[in-house]
């Protein structure tokens, strides 16, 4: 994407990228991308409660890439940034002017995280405009304390989400999303008939059944565990286990009380 590449161009054609060439960032885009985020970013009470760890040594993305699963694309991807929720740096400067403690909360959780997502979207959004690419990796939030304690955050300080960043070394097709009825309500909610369900879902239940059974080795897995549409493999083990994501839920809440976030 060049940079006169228009927001639309870029929301349009936006792809995760999974494959990178070894061409390494020069440090003044990083900043200038990351800088640029942040002042374009929303912020509430503009606290600015957002902290951005910026991995580049190979060393220490090996590690990350052990905890976040062994995936190849944060090997190949030059930079990697984790996106923290951070109210640490705030609560040191109420303590230095002899303000009331804050923000060790559920809601300054809630609320620095959203501004740690606003901030991650913008950097994306940034890097793409410069022709490069870039994939949430989701599974910063199985992986919480783990990549917290590596990264050696600080109380009130946690993990919300990870990028990797890097020169595209594939041209993947765009994913579709669902229809615009599934996420456009007037007024208010508007209620969902078995009708209205089964017509959002009727596009994304044969392409996502197709690109599933095209990957190998996963129709056998599919037929060993009789699993005969696209909402079972969902919740399937192979893909979001609901009892997988009971004891990783577990987890979360124990981190954010150990991060002073929960009583």
């Amino acid at each position: 994407m060049s940079q006169a590449a228009s927001l639309s161009d870029l929301l349009t054609h936006h792809r995760s990228i999974r494959k990178f060439l070894p061409n390494s960032i020069p440090d003044e885009l990083v900043t200038r991308v990351c800088t640029e985020a942040i002042v374009g970013a929303s912020s509430s009470g503009n606290l600015n409660s957002v902290t951005m760890v910026i991995t580049r040594d190979r060393e220490r993305k090996e590690r990350l890439y052990q905890l976040h699963g062994e995936q190849p694309m944060i090997r190949e991807a030059p930079v990697l940034i984790t996106f923290c929720a951070d109210w640490y740096r705030t609560r040191e400067w109420l303590k230095l002017r002899g303000a009331r403690d804050n923000f060790n909360n559920l809601i300054g959780y809630l609320v620095a995280s959203f501004d740690a997502m606003i901030v991650a979207q913008n950097v994306s959004l940034g890097f793409e405009t410069e022709g490069l690419g870039i994939c949430y990796m989701g599974t910063t939030l199985f992986a919480l304390k783990e990549i917290g304690d590596f990264l050696e955050l600080p109380e009130t300080c946690v993990p919300v989400t990870t990028i990797v960043v890097g020169y595209p070394a594939e041209d993947p097709a765009k994913r579709d999303r669902l229809p615009m009825k599934a996420f456009i309500h007037d007024e208010r909610y508007q209620p969902l008939d078995r009708a209205l369900v089964d017509e959002i879902y009727e596009d994304r239940e044969i392409k996502g059944w197709t690109r599933y059974m095209s990957m190998p080795g996963v129709p056998e897995l599919m037929e060993a565990r009789g699993i005969k549409s696209l909402a079972q493999f969902y919740t399937s083990d192979i893909k979001y286990d609901p009892d997988e994501f009971k004891i990783f839920s577990e987890q979360i809440r124990v981190y954010l009380e150990e991060k002073a976030f929960l009583p």
